[in-house]
């Protein structure tokens, strides 16, 4: 997901389930949607067994990490499998190992307690770093107080869905939340996790330094520990050690691996899918981005077993978005000059379709609009994803996926990120969502000029 804030989407009245609730089923009427759908479901072993290979097989998928190497042999094995054109583009990725961790409360009482460092955290002194907490709920609440102090940022993310909604407030405590603790002197920081169910589960995730400002180490803790602290805390002073031993090594070789099917009319104009093919180091990352992976280089055969699209279609499997986004900014800058008639991104888990985000002009979100007659899902503005974020900016059509999201946030950046948790179904009916929207993209009669450079 997300390096630090993945792309946030406007409100919207589409209706949307409460948490607890029942997300309705897909139902498409319209005949091409109809048609994807059913070749999905035909194939709905296929589709679930490839996201088995690649969790089972290449385990997690940190950037630079053998686990990484293990995924771009599969994911390349699959578009080769396929009959597609692959290139296999290099990319430096970042890689940061992270070490071991221990946090326990040393007074009033002494008692152990889980941690997971943050991704991109720096170490701790050798022998831990011991200090009294302050509890901060909001940014606004930091002052000279945390000078010298261990900050527990204790900010919970809202219930509801969809859930991305409320996922941008809640990561920039991860995010930022680091240097903002360290202009005023904080030693280190612990954040909530950015969940809005926990069993006692820790998620991590990337954080950004500022450079003006001192590196200080962070890590996650549960929902539930972050509330008991605050709790011990409000009735005196808690005292704690942190200790993480993270280290940052030289950048290492990874690849984008790219499969291409060419178009038959167009072949200039190009329709990008993709997802990234890293994730955290722990769990299998099957929600995040697995499901993406399998939905977009199923989607692109299910495309090639209907026909010959008059457009070219290329699916990217994207090195490194996890902490660092080089494989999204590597593939813009070694194909950003070719004619890119749409970017369509899977990145919120392999739930089941409920609509798509489009970041477009007037003039793309009135050639998109008809195509999407019949799909059964709602659209939104600005959509798309990180690794397509730098063809956004440049003024290509984007799109993200938008799936039921209900409990993408139990298991995002936890060791729960496990096959087990995707639903084969659902995965299916994602597939057959993205194969209909490409099977069109790639057909539809003249496609508009990009939009002007867009800002950040």
């Amino acid at each position: 997901m997300p390096m630090i804030l993945l792309l946030v989407f406007a409100c919207v009245t589409a209706p949307t389930a409460s948490a607890g609730e029942t997300v309705a089923a897909w139902n498409p009427t319209g005949v091409e949607w109809q048609r994807f759908r059913a070749l999905a479901q035909a194939d709905r072993e296929h589709i679930y067994a490839r996201l088995v290979e690649l969790c089972d097989g290449a385990g997690h998928r940190l950037a630079g990490s053998p686990g990484q190497k293990r995924a771009e042999a599969i994911g390349a094995a699959w578009l080769k499998a396929d009959g597609l054109k692959v290139t296999l583009d290099p990319v430096k990725v970042p890689v940061w190992v992270r070490g071991e961790a221990s946090l326990a409360v040393t007074g009033p009482r002494a008692e152990p307690l889980r941690v997971l460092a943050l991704g991109g955290s720096v170490a701790t002194p050798d022998a831990g770093i011991e200090a009294p907490i302050v509890v901060i709920r909001d940014f606004t609440e930091l002052s000279a107080a945390v000078n010298g102090k261990i900050v527990l940022y204790n900010h919970p993310m809202l219930p509801g869905t969809p859930s991305i909604d409320h996922y941008g407030d809640a990561v920039a405590y991860r995010g930022g939340g680091a240097s903002k603790a360290a202009a005023f002197g904080a030693v280190a920081v612990l954040v909530r996790s950015v969940t809005t169910r926990s069993l006692h589960t820790l998620h991590t995730g990337a954080l950004g330094y500022d450079e003006a400002q001192p590196k200080i180490p962070a890590a996650a803790i549960t929902v539930e520990d972050a509330e008991r602290l605050s709790r011990l805390a409000g009735a005196g002073e808690v005292r704690v050690k942190l200790r993480l031993t993270p280290h940052t090594e030289p950048d290492a070789d990874a690849v984008n691996v790219i499969g291409e099917l060419r178009g038959t009319g167009r072949p200039e104009e190009i329709v990008v899918i993709g997802g990234h093919l890293d994730s955290w180091d722990v769990g299998q990352g099957a929600a995040d981005d697995g499901a993406g992976i399998v939905e977009s280089v199923e989607a692109l055969r299910l495309v090639a077993k209907a026909g010959a699209p008059k457009r070219t279609i290329r699916v990217v499997l994207f090195a490194n978005e996890e902490n660092g986004l080089r494989g999204g900014k590597a593939y813009f800058a070694a194909h950003g000059s070719e004619r890119h008639v749409a970017a369509v991104e899977s990145d919120i888990g392999g739930g089941a379709p409920q609509g798509f985000g489009t970041t477009a002009s007037e003039a793309q979100q009135a050639w998109l609009t008809p195509m999407l007659a019949g799909s059964g899902l709602f659209t939104r503005p600005d959509g798309g994803g990180a690794d397509i974020s730098p063809l956004t900016h440049d003024g290509v059509l984007a799109i993200g996926l938008l799936p039921d999201d209900s409990h993408y946030f139990d298991v995002h950046h936890t060791d729960a990120d496990t096959v087990d948790k995707i639903d084969p179904a659902a995965l299916a009916d994602s597939t057959g969502a993205l194969a209909a929207l490409l099977w069109q993209l790639a057909n539809a009669p003249d496609a508009p000029v990009k939009a002007g450079v867009r800002g950040d």
